[in-house]
């Protein structure tokens, strides 16, 4: 949940894992991409402690509620699907920004977490923290028993040692580059338990800034030039609850649970991360998923889609009771779901030629016919942070009226197809997308924008090809979402310094100065209600320069589970984007197996008998009035 971890990219159910490599036919385990022994690494040469302040005012939190339930077993396996393998198990530089990397990043932890229900401070790696005067500073003391899953003990030198990774020219990664340069000013080492990170400026909200997670020098010592093809396929050493076991390129990845690991019984980490063992494996089609999980062979499949709540799930296995439907509201920031316009290609250069566009997008049709009113209409690409979001700004709705006013008045006609023409070139586009179940939302689109004038020819990528073609500005218009932080984050997706190159979030390519001068003063402020005023103030030109076209939201989760899956009795929190989400340090893990009952479900199942339909809706967190 904190800073550290972002850019993630996540498409809820519009993209599953990236990309697939080749395949071999032997498992690949736990190896060292190097052969130097890593116990041998030498101490960091210039290794000397800082000089620790006097007077500092230590806090914990040993006091919020737990969010796990005390009737929790261990053990088990959970299998779930990938729609593609991952291109590098990398969680930084090229090809790493694809979905799985949450699962490797959720297994490294932070020094510090938020309360998914309170927002409180919570202990991670640290169990104390404290705040400097300078309001730039934080202090925090290592859990003595931390441990990396290789066994050596977390110090303050790993947490040293993320500013020497995250800087490196090495591991090609310019976003992590500026913001470790550019927002972190260093850390201090004041002994191997306890330290300071010190930011370039104080902000508000200090905290989400400065809880970074550490990295292993000695697993990456010394850093070379090679470092994206040599740790392509690493394992490395992580602080969290699972690991990567075992993994055939192309098939499954499988991680196991340490039995020993150093957090399990720690105050807001135990009777979590229950079952033994997670299981990836590839099923490329979304359908097949659906069959292997009517099967028993997936714990777990995603309702949000309407088809599968209203209709698919009208099937045997669900209306026999041996598996649970619920729907469950949450609150959080929404992932920015939409249509994203390359300016740089010409038909997009033009504002008028935006904006004709995103009047010729019926959205609002398909969330009506072929969503079936379930999903809400996103406003903007920032909506969800509270204070932070400006709540006015309404989407553009479908005109075709309007969109003859801008047109006509630019000169273009309509050709003999009805598509508009000027000087010979037609307003025609291709979208780009991941998933055969969007297809119908996109013939929607393609239908009525036809009737607008507008041409969309639709392109189905694998998601890694998809993925790799947006991040090398390839496309005309790119049908994603991006995931979301605790606060708005706007320079990697909307500076000009991440336009006009490859492997940036900027994938609209914006390059508009006033929105660069409002991003630098939104970066640099030190004024909680400015940032607030500038925060609004970008969205706006942002809605302004319309090379966005925001889709849908969906403020709650629907799973179809097997009923030897169990939930806490609150089922999640409110920050839960997945109730059965295995690793996550914020909310993951609050399920477990039940063996007994997975032994009398089996038996009914093969007996025929019925057991009684479970469907479960909980609005409890479900936000109303002008946040959804």
């Amino acid at each position: 949940m904190l800073l550290h971890k972002l850019p993630l990219f996540l498409l809820l159910v519009w993209l599953s894992a990236a990309g697939c490599l080749g395949c071999q036919d032997s498992p690949d385990r736990q190896t060292d991409p190097k052969t130097q022994n890593h116990s041998a690494v030498p101490e960091i040469p210039d290794r000397s402690y800082d000089q620790r302040p006097g007077n500092i005012q230590w806090l914990t939190n040993d006091a919020d509620p737990v969010f796990a339930s005390p009737f929790a077993q261990k053990g088990g396996l959970f299998r779930a699907a990938l729609s593609s393998f991952p291109m590098t198990f990398r969680v930084v530089g090229p090809d790493s920004n694809g979905s799985f990397r949450s699962a490797i990043l959720d297994n490294q932890l932070s020094l510090i977490n938020i309360h998914p229900n309170t927002k409180n401070i919570i202990p991670e790696l640290a169990t104390h923290w404290a705040f400097d005067p300078d309001k730039k500073t934080m202090y925090f003391k290592l859990d003595p028993d931390a441990r990396w899953s290789d066994g050596r003990p977390v110090t303050g030198w790993d947490f040293a040692y993320t500013l020497t990774f995250m800087r490196s020219e090495h591991i090609i990664a310019p976003w992590y580059n500026d913001y470790y340069s550019r927002e972190i000013e260093k850390v201090m080492v004041y002994d191997d338990h306890t330290i300071g990170v010190k930011s370039t400026k104080a902000v508000p909200d200090l905290h989400l800034k400065l809880g970074i997670s550490p990295i292993p020098r000695h697993f990456f010592y010394p850093l070379q030039k090679d470092f994206t093809s040599r740790y392509n396929w690493a394992v490395v050493p992580n602080t969290g609850p699972y690991q990567i076991s075992e993994f055939k390129k192309g098939r499954y990845i499988r991680f196991a649970r340490k039995h020993d690991w150093w957090a399990k019984n720690r105050r807001y980490f135990k009777n979590r991360f229950n079952v033994d063992t997670v299981q990836y494996s590839v099923i490329r089609d979304f359908n097949l998923q659906w069959e292997y999980f009517k099967k028993g062979q997936l714990e777990t499949f995603g309702l949000v889609q309407p088809k599968y709540w209203y209709d698919k799930s009208r099937t045997r296995v669900v209306e026999n009771g041996y598996v649970h439907r619920i729907w469950f509201f949450n609150d959080l920031p929404r992932p920015s779901l939409g249509m994203w316009l390359n300016q740089d290609k010409e038909i997009f250069s033009k504002k008028y030629m935006r904006l004709a566009f995103a009047h010729a997008m019926n959205i609002e049709k398909v969330i009506d016919k072929v969503l079936r009113g379930d999903y809400f209409r996103l406003a903007q690409p920032f909506f969800g942070y509270g204070e932070y979001t400006d709540y006015t700004i309404a989407p553009r709705q479908y005109d075709i009226t309007q969109v003859e006013s801008i047109m006509t008045d630019h000169g273009w006609r309509r050709g003999n197809d009805g598509i508009w023409l000027k000087n010979g070139r037609r307003f025609s586009v291709t979208v780009t997308y991941g998933y055969a179940d969007h297809m119908p939302r996109l013939a929607v689109l393609k239908e009525d924008a036809r009737r607008a004038g507008i041409e969309l020819n639709l392109e189905k990528l694998d998601p890694s090809a998809m993925f790799k073609k947006f991040l090398e500005k390839q496309h005309d218009v790119a049908w994603m979402g991006w995931s979301t932080s605790m606060r708005p984050s706007y320079w990697q997706g909307w500076h000009s310094d991440n336009a006009h190159k490859p492997q940036t979030n900027n994938i609209t390519n914006t390059d508009d100065k006033d929105l660069d001068a409002l991003i630098d003063q939104y970066r640099e402020s030190l004024d909680e209600p400015e940032r607030i005023r500038l925060s609004k103030a970008i969205q706006n030109k942002i809605h302004d320069i319309c090379a966005y076209v925001p889709t849908f939201m969906v403020p709650y989760v629907r799973i179809a589970y097997w009923k030897w899956l169990q939930l806490p009795k609150f089922y999640g929190t409110r920050m839960s984007e997945d109730l059965f989400d295995p690793f996550s340090s914020a909310v993951g893990g609050l399920f477990w197996i039940d063996p007994d009952i997975r032994e009398q479900a089996v038996t009914a199942m093969k007996q025929d008998i019925h057991l009684p339909p479970v469907t479960i809706k909980d609005t409890r967190f479900r936000v109303t009035g002008g946040r959804s």
